[in-house]
């Protein structure tokens, strides 16, 4: 096995954050359903669709889509930016030492900036039963369980994976993936209150602390209607992880919309809150876990809470899209990620709750104050208390989005 580096920590004190998962789905201005009807039927000549020669095509330069994957001893991923430790400052990255053991020759880019953006460049193609270049992409939760009801998905090729029996326990056939054949996490995260003790004054426990008149003007909500509506939901004790109407969530939207029409809500931000967060503008706000986790670095006023009513969970996960070319290496590259050892770096750069178990004594050799951080690896009681938002029916989603849209002004 390729030797573990030892000074992960200084890289993680110097990354940059990461984009906004499902949150940049306000900005795109068009909701999952809408992109449905919008790209349905369309014949995958759009100058952004991936390649469907499964891998042997190359995108122009600048083409906005999924560059060409390869065959053989080959493997293209598809991830995130600044979502994998890179080889820098005399250290070996995970991709480097992948390929290092495992003489497999990886693409690896961070092309996937948006949900709702790559599933308007892989529509065209999957959408019509075509392939695209990428063996491994890593969709956010909710999109993976539309993916799976699309059709667009392989099962993965678990019997390859032996380290999957490192998979957190929670964590097993989640409800995005209920039979668990689809989807591997990459990282995980939570959503609750992230605060600022110098403006509030005094701890935070509930998301009622959100509607306290004493912030009137001081608090903001996120974009990413999943988790600020799934907090305001489990507030009023739905459970998000089951819910299937709109219905049940009429009376949060109120909630929310008479807290914005009282000057509440200062403003709905994505990862552009912690700037509010840090200087005192926002007295509290809903965050997301691993931005506190680097905020508190430099200003330890910050502070992170599960709300006592509960708080949101999501994760990236890798699937392979429909007709994925290279099966063993993508098997492998699997096995390698959810290694503690191997797992325990990617996460002191990172910097989330990883979804391997194990991976806590092997941070401990690495970085022993990372190791013991509550937001990396929150306690059972804290897990037990955070729920995935269901899968929703598109006209439920839609219904959802909408409601949502007219209260922000999105």
């Amino acid at each position: 096995m390729t030797t573990p580096n030892n000074d992960f920590s200084r890289m993680a004190m110097s990354r940059r954050r990461l984009l906004a998962r499902a949150g940049a789905i306000g900005a795109a201005g068009m909701s999952l359903p809408a992109l449905l009807a919008a790209c349905g039927g369309s014949d995958g000549d759009g100058d952004a669709s991936p390649t469907s020669d499964g891998g042997s095509g190359t995108q122009p330069e600048g083409s906005g889509a999924p560059v060409a994957g390869g065959g053989g001893n080959s493997l293209l991923f598809e991830n995130w930016p600044e979502y994998v430790d890179p080889t820098e400052d005399d250290l070996t990255g995970t991709v480097d030492r992948f390929m290092a053991e495992t003489g497999i020759d990886m693409n690896y880019t961070e092309t996937y900036n948006d949900n709702v953006e790559y599933f308007a460049k892989i529509q065209p193609l999957l959408g019509t039963g075509k392939t695209i270049d990428p063996d491994i992409i890593a969709p956010t939760s909710w999109l993976v369980g539309r993916l799976i009801s699309l059709g667009w998905l392989d099962k993965l090729p678990i019997d390859q994976v032996p380290n999957v029996a490192n998979l957190r326990p929670d964590l097993m056939n989640p409800s995005w993936d209920p039979t668990g054949e689809y989807s591997l996490p990459w990282q995980t995260g939570f959503a609750g209150i992230a605060y600022n003790i110098d403006a509030t004054g005094r701890e935070l426990t509930s998301t009622a602390d959100l509607f306290d008149p004493e912030f009137n003007g001081k608090i903001g909500m996120l974009t990413e209607m999943r988790d600020t509506m799934g907090l305001l939901m489990l507030a009023e004790g739905v459970d998000i992880s089951t819910v299937s109407t709109f219905d049940a969530a009429a009376s949060a939207f109120e909630k929310l919309e008479a807290a914005k029409n009282d000057g509440q809500i200062r403003r709905f931000t994505g990862n552009d809150y912690l700037n509010d967060l840090s200087t005192g503008n926002f007295a509290a706000c809903v965050g997301w876990s691993g931005d506190v986790v680097q905020l508190a670095i430099e200003n330890p006023s910050i502070r992170f809470v599960i709300p006592e009513e509960g708080g949101t969970s999501w994760a990236d996960a890798m699937v392979m899209p429909k007709g994925a070319v290279n099966r063993d290496a993508a098997a492998q590259w699997m096995n390698f990620c959810y290694d503690p050892v191997q797992a325990a770096q990617i996460t002191a750069w990172v910097q989330y709750v990883s979804p391997v178990a194990g991976v806590q004594a092997e941070l401990e050799k690495i970085d022993p104050e990372l190791a013991v951080n509550p937001l990396l690896f929150p306690d059972d009681e804290t897990v037990a208390r955070t729920f995935a938002f269901a899968n929703l029916a598109e006209d439920v989603e839609a219904e959802y989005d909408a409601r949502f849209a007219e209260i922000t002004g999105a």
